[in-house]
């Protein structure tokens, strides 16, 4: 198992290019299922999440090559195994986002109860309660969803709770279903936009992503689309708040402003000077010591929970105090014990974590144990006296693309040490 030894102290400074968004890109992978034709896709990051699901796809038939501009032409029109094994399927969460499309396209689909970040509960059940609305049959044996549905037909369907992929596996359904289908109280995320905008380039009819209501008329077959992958939000989040935390000078070439207005509010909150223009941010931290923020999770446009782990880093070194409340998932503050060991000063009740920002952590030995909480643990170290080992990186290498080599080239100080 691999880790990372980051020495710290260095101040970061330059530009870098922001990487394709892998909440994105999963989704429309899982879109190519729907259509006999071929879907070229690019801008695709280098992450295991990619790799994990296009193995699934390639196991159920779907061929993909890629060319010398490192573009991903994917085909499933051989497609003939509908099954997604837990094999597959243990590590991501975002392999449900194949039983729409399997449904919508072949009528049936068995797949594994998905795996993940170990950061709260996230049911199925919005997905499998909302795809009943449109017909389907599903039962749930051993371990496995199974589905089937000689038609799905369209409905109006107002989901219980906010989800994203339960908001994107139902627009993928919807499609290829019968006569309307209305989503309500669905995800507004930038992530549901770029899937509407790649499926309606592949000739569905959607209308209203980013918005409280999405209306899809569904349409006999979809065709093939070339589509650009947008920039990971999330990605330019995490380096902006590196800059922060090394009182650093960085510019984020190729993301989109808007799409991390919450972020760049709290940042500007910190004392942080930014700049931007329509595909770049600039961060220019002068100030000595950060001030605290408090921050309170929610879905878009609201501040993201995935950047709540990297805030708490932010203010365990700020001048002052400051309460951060997670209320999307109720078991992500994982990362407080790890941050805690370096030399932080936070407790957590329940939702809330209360930060007493301290002069200097120290690195130490830690141990990831998630996604973003292995993001939090890197920005420790890059800014503690010391050196710091990020242990199960697996987890960052599903999110971030070659985080190091980023890093280092902004002037950090990290080697990926072998097991």
């Amino acid at each position: 198992m691999e880790k990372l030894l980051i020495k710290g102290g260095n101040t970061l400074s330059g530009k870098i290019n922001c990487s394709g968004a892998k909440n994105a890109a999963l989704p429309m992978i899982a879109a190519t299922i729907l259509c006999d034709q071929k879907v070229v896709l690019r801008n695709l990051p280098y992450l295991q999440d990619i790799t994990t699901m296009f193995e699934l796809l390639g196991s159920m038939g779907s061929e993909i090559l890629l060319d010398e501009n490192m573009d991903f032409t994917i085909s499933s029109a051989n497609l003939k195994d509908i099954e997604a094994r837990y094999e597959l399927v243990k590590t991501m969460r975002a392999s449900i986002l194949v039983l729409g499309p399997l449904l919508a396209k072949h009528g049936k689909a068995r797949i594994a109860l998905p795996g993940g970040c170990a950061i709260g509960s996230r049911p199925v059940n919005f997905h499998l309660d909302a795809l009943k609305e449109l017909g389907a049959e599903i039962n749930l044996r051993n371990g496995y969803i199974e589905a089937s549905a000689k038609k799905l037909r369209g409905a109006n369907i107002r989901f219980s709770g906010i989800t994203v992929t339960g908001t994107e596996n139902l627009m993928m359904a919807a499609t290829l279903a019968e006569g309307k289908t209305t989503l309500s109280n669905v995800a507004k995320e930038p992530e549901i936009i770029d899937l509407a905008n790649m499926l309606n380039s592949m000739g569905a009819d959607i209308q209203g992503a980013g918005s409280d209501k999405i209306i899809i008329n569904g349409v006999e077959n979809l065709i093939g689309t070339t589509f650009d992958i947008p920039a990971d939000r999330i990605e330019a989040g995490t380096y902006l708040v590196a800059a922060a935390v090394t009182k650093g000078s960085i510019t984020i070439d190729g993301i989109d402003p808007n799409r991390l207005m919450r972020v760049i509010e709290k940042l500007r909150n910190t004392g942080a000077n930014i700049e931007h223009t329509d595909n770049s941010i600039t961060i220019d931290m002068d100030k000595d010591c950060p001030q605290p923020v408090d921050i309170t999770t929610a879905p878009f446009p609201e501040f993201p929970t995935d950047m709540q782990a990297q805030f708490s880093v932010i203010n365990a070194i700020s001048d002052g105090t400051a309460n951060i409340y997670e209320t999307v998932f109720e078991n992500r503050f994982m990362h407080i014990l790890e941050l805690n060991r370096m030399g932080c000063d936070i407790t957590v009740k329940g939702n809330h974590a209360l930060i007493k920002g301290v002069k200097s952590i120290y690195g130490a030995e830690v141990m990831a144990t998630d996604l973003r909480a292995s993001a939090s643990l890197i920005l420790a170290g890059l800014c503690a006296k010391g050196e710091t080992v990020v242990d199960r990186i697996y987890h960052i290498d599903r999110g971030y693309e070659r985080i190091e080599e980023k890093l280092n080239y902004l002037g950090a100080d990290i080697v990926r040490l072998p097991s």
